[in-house]
């Protein structure tokens, strides 16, 4: 059976190191969405190496795909400083979504999606023109599919659209709720292509295409950071294109031949990269929870007994354990799968996402009901908490629409 190894622990405890010299200081001002939360996460990735192992990956990568002489590798060649279901990643998002969730989401959009999505789907020219300052963190990524009237219906309920203009594309429309959408460098972007011989097509078959936009091109527009319920240290916003001109070098894979294939699959891969994270961000909030609830109990009293010796929170505690027990062991199988080989599917990881997105909720509330109207206080830990939690049943997918994904797997 899968467990924490003592490399693992020594990650873990290291992290926890990081958090409370340089997060716990200024959750406020990223909770408040004062200061975003880009700055930290890059002394995260100094801090821990994980720029140079990522820089050092992508160089023997492209050397690779190039027919290149392979440059000397100082370690394991297989780390890419963040992404996947790695032991490391999985830590790094349970200890960040213990203190500050958004954290997570910016840099998983960023150097996960963004990244993951250009080095799987671009040509050699591109990954060299965009990864190199992606993956290090340099540059800020955003992966922008979602749109106002769309939804969980991405791919069918899509407005955006780009028309052929000689040997460009003129892109229209708007997408919503992107994370780093305010302050990306990069975007991915996906759109629909229009074509005049296609006019009577139903809009909900039309090709796919995905695109890669730098910030300040003409006719994109950035808003400012919306406001959310919780995830507030993650910048969330809207994008704007208003006949943004695209040269056939930001389509990736160069070829709609090649892209009309790849857009909505290269979506799916990444939606199960996504799902799978979440079950890591659900272990960290319920962990926290945990040892918050099963210390208050212990220290705080009522009618001259601490509460933990009442048969109520006692249950309330036990079922807690429970709901940790159970998406740990998710998390562990995810990374073992992984590591031999095994992929992991769409409908396999919609219900990791299901399951470990509603007990993280699930335990949240029930940890402010445990702390009673102290619970109810932003100055205790378990308010963001729970306001965090909720935006996982709702982040990368609804939960309904999950429920249609593990069907459909079911099904097939």
């Amino acid at each position: 059976m899968y467990e924490w190894s003592e490399t693992d622990l020594m990650v873990r405890d290291a992290v926890r190191g990081f958090i409370d010299k340089e997060i716990k200081p200024i959750s406020d001002q990223l909770e408040s969405g004062e200061l975003p939360p880009f700055d930290v996460l890059r002394k995260l990735y100094s801090t821990f190496g994980m720029a140079d192992m990522a820089r050092e990956s992508l160089e023997r990568a492209l050397a690779k795909e190039a027919g290149e002489a392979l440059p000397e590798s100082d370690g394991d060649d297989k780390s890419s400083g963040y992404g996947g279901a790695s032991s490391m990643s999985m830590i790094l998002n349970s200890e960040l979504a213990k203190v500050s969730l958004g954290l997570v989401a910016s840099m998983g959009v960023s150097v996960g999606l963004t990244v993951g999505t250009i080095r799987s789907r671009g040509t050699l020219a591109q990954k060299k023109r965009w990864l190199p300052e992606l993956v290090t963190f340099e540059k800020v990524g955003a992966w922008a599919i979602t749109e106002p009237d769309s939804g969980s219906d991405a791919f069918g309920g899509m407005k955006s659209t780009v028309r052929r203009d000689g040997d460009d594309y003129i892109l229209r429309g708007q997408k919503t709720f992107i994370t780093n959408g305010p302050y990306a460098d990069t975007m991915v972007v996906f759109a629909k292509l229009v074509e005049d011989a296609e006019e009577d097509v139903d809009p909900r078959d039309r090709k796919v295409l995905t695109f890669v936009l730098d910030a300040g091109m003409e006719g994109l527009t950035q808003s400012k950071p919306m406001k959310k319920m919780g995830m507030n240290s993650s910048p969330t916003g809207e994008l704007f294109f208003d006949n943004v001109r695209l040269t056939p070098d930001r389509l990736l894979g160069e070829s709609e031949e090649t892209a009309k294939k790849s857009g909505k699959e290269s979506a799916k891969d990444s939606f199960v990269a996504e799902r799978v994270g979440i079950a890591s961000l659900g272990l960290g909030i319920i962990e926290e929870c945990h040892a918050l609830c099963v210390d208050y109990a212990k220290n705080r009293t009522l009618w001259g007994n601490p509460i933990g010796s009442f048969q109520l929170i006692q249950l309330k505690l036990a079922e807690m354990e429970i709901a940790r027990i159970n998406v740990q062991n998710m998390v562990f199988s995810a990374i073992e799968r992984i590591n031999d080989g095994h992929k992991i599917t769409l409908a396999e990881a919609s219900a990791m996402k299901l399951y470990s997105s509603r007990a993280a909720t699930e335990v949240a509330m029930e940890a402010v009901q445990l702390f009673g109207g102290n619970g109810y206080m932003s100055e205790y830990k378990v308010e963001q908490l729970a306001r965090d939690a909720k935006s996982l049943m709702i982040y990368a997918g609804s939960n309904e629409i999950q429920v249609t994904h593990i069907a459909k797997g079911l099904l097939a």
